[in-house]
């Protein structure tokens, strides 16, 4: 697929990658801490990776999870592998707050209130972010 905005990233903020997948901060007004963690082959499916790497894939998921709820504090954390529009594995790991503008419906559902003034600091967060990643996938393989 050559047309995948996914293997061909453009202005990204990397926050930590390895040869398998890659974890950006995407750029959503409404929800700063909103990231992805992409498998960086274009693979369509979960069951198409072998089991290996599926637990690395999850457990980068799972990182990033742990990353934001120690960095934000978040209400609640969304995980979402839709990948309907981009068939390219990758998940949706999205900071929630019960003053968001769509909390407690999905993030792509109809906006419930006005735009909620976020006061993150995007380099800051994504500084913060890049050290927490660093730090657990450290601890997870001890190099």
């Amino acid at each position: 697929m050559t047309d995948c905005p996914l293997c061909r990233p453009d202005k990204e903020t990397a926050l930590w990658s390895d040869t398998r997948c890659r974890v950006i901060l995407v750029d959503d007004p409404d929800y700063a801490g909103f990231c992805r963690v992409i498998w960086q082959q274009h693979v369509k499916e979960m069951t198409d990776l072998t089991e290996t790497d599926r637990g690395h894939f999850m457990a980068v998921v799972f990182a990033v999870e742990q990353a934001l709820r120690e960095s934000m504090h978040p209400d609640k954390i969304n995980l979402a592998s839709l990948g309907n529009q981009v068939p390219h594995l990758h998940w949706h790991v999205i900071p929630r707050f019960a003053d968001d503008a769509h909390f407690p419906d999905p993030v792509w559902a109809m906006r419930k209130r006005d735009h909620r003034m976020i006061r993150t600091d995007r380099i800051l967060l994504a500084e913060q972010l890049k050290r927490r990643l660093g730090e657990l996938r450290q601890r997870k393989t001890g190099r």
